[in-house]
């Protein structure tokens, strides 16, 4: 018995010597980490508002930019941190809260109304490393500071697009024989009497009078981009002047609501308003703001230079329409935005076409750019070339600012 044991114990010990001189090869390590693509990164961002997301429209319009920026951005590997500043002030407080963003870490500052700039560029020299935006300005591109960017789209497309759902309801009441063809008349709530609101309230009427030929628009001027009550004053007023359809280039839902019950049509501006007038509102145009916010903070977050003048328009989806409103829309309606579409993709289409309007009875074969001041100056390019006046085509900030007829101002707001 103790022979038989001692074989298995050298059998034993043999097995376990060769084992030990046959070792298997380990696995391959992992490879080494370090950057790649796909890496996360992370850039913190600042917005400043002039007013909240409950206005429904302004503001509320660039949240719906920052939430689809932050998306795509997700997808493409770039978290972003945003802090976010509301109801802040075209005054002092404007500039506390670029300073204040600055002081947070933020890389990038945009501020989101036209009002803000001047209090934007007395902070964004102190901190040359801070890249700061400001929305639908027109002085920040060429201050001669390297880390200031204006950014704007060419909503004037898509005022003119709502124009022509407009002036499609227009013609489609004179043909019912419900409004006689001299009472075709817009109404328009603007906020101040200035560029940006000529340009796009007459890229409107010009929309309208493309498919309504008697169509005229009475405008009345509240002094100020966001002031519900006077708004709707100003809505009221027009209605009460005759006015069969209501627009708008102010920030709140108020002139669809009065317009509702006055019985008169509107068209929108910044968000679907068929929810608050869904027997009024036929439609809406906004800039989408996600493409610009996606190209800046990407930039940024590549450490890339990026456009000081940034201006986009329909065909690059910057501008957009709302949903339009099929039960109350002329018949119609659908296709002939999608033509219209299809001209300002190509440029068939100039929404400013000499041709179509006159001054003073006469038409139009001279303007030039505006100079830095926000001023006509003939030393400065033609803005009126090849049969059109050439909007935003130097800057991006609009320098339309002529009265054309067919147009009435009731007052004006600088």
């Amino acid at each position: 018995m103790k022979k038989l044991l001692a074989i298995l114990l050298s059998v034993v010990m043999v097995l376990s010597l060769a084992a030990c001189g046959s070792k298997t090869p380990d696995p391959a390590p992992d490879p080494a980490p370090g950057n790649t693509d796909t890496e996360t990164k992370t850039v913190k961002v600042g917005l400043i508002c002039i007013g909240d997301e409950n206005d429904q429209g302004y503001t509320y319009n660039f949240i719906r930019g920052k939430e689809a920026a932050t998306e795509q951005l997700a997808a493409k590997g770039i978290n972003v941190d945003w802090v976010v500043k509301y109801n802040i002030g075209e005054n002092s407080t404007c500039e506390d809260a670029n300073l204040e963003l600055a002081e947070e870490g933020c890389e990038l500052i945009i501020n989101n109304s036209f009002g803000f700039e001047e209090y934007m560029l007395k902070v964004a020299p102190d901190y040359p490393e801070i890249q700061f935006v400001g929305c639908t300005n027109q002085n920040s591109w060429n201050d001669g500071l390297e880390n200031t960017h204006n950014a704007f789209a060419n909503i004037y497309e898509g005022r003119y697009l709502a124009g022509v759902a407009a002036g499609m309801k227009l013609q489609q009441l004179i043909d019912e024989g419900t409004i006689k063809a001299e009472e075709a008349v817009i109404g328009y709530v603007g906020a101040f009497s200035f560029a940006e609101v000529v340009s796009g309230m007459t890229a409107y009427f010009l929309g309208a009078r493309s498919v309504c030929p008697s169509a005229t628009m009475k405008v009345q001027f509240v002094g100020s981009w966001s002031d519900a009550t006077e708004e709707s004053n100003a809505a009221s007023d027009l209605c009460d002047r005759g006015c069969k359809l209501i627009s708008q280039h102010s920030d709140n839902t108020t002139p669809a609501t009065m317009a509702q019950s006055k019985g008169a049509f509107h068209t929108g501006y910044n968000n679907d308003m068929t929810g608050v007038a869904p027997d009024s509102s036929i439609i809406g145009c906004r800039i989408d703001w996600a493409p610009y916010f996606v190209y800046a903070i990407e930039s940024v977050a590549n450490g890339q230079a990026f456009d000081q003048d940034f201006c986009k328009g329909y065909a690059d989806g910057s501008v957009v329409l709302t949903n339009l409103n099929e039960k109350i829309a002329a018949p119609g309606t659908a296709e002939k935005l999608a033509e219209v579409e299809a001209g300002l993709k190509d440029g068939s289409v100039q929404v400013f076409d000499t041709s179509t309007f006159t001054v003073n009875n006469e038409p139009l074969t001279q303007a030039f750019a505006l100079d830095t001041d926000g001023d006509f100056a003939p030393d400065s390019e033609e803005a009126v070339f090849d049969g059109a006046f050439h909007e935003s085509y130097f800057q991006s900030a609009p320098y339309f600012t002529i009265q054309i007829d067919g147009i009435e101002w009731l007052n004006s707001a600088f």
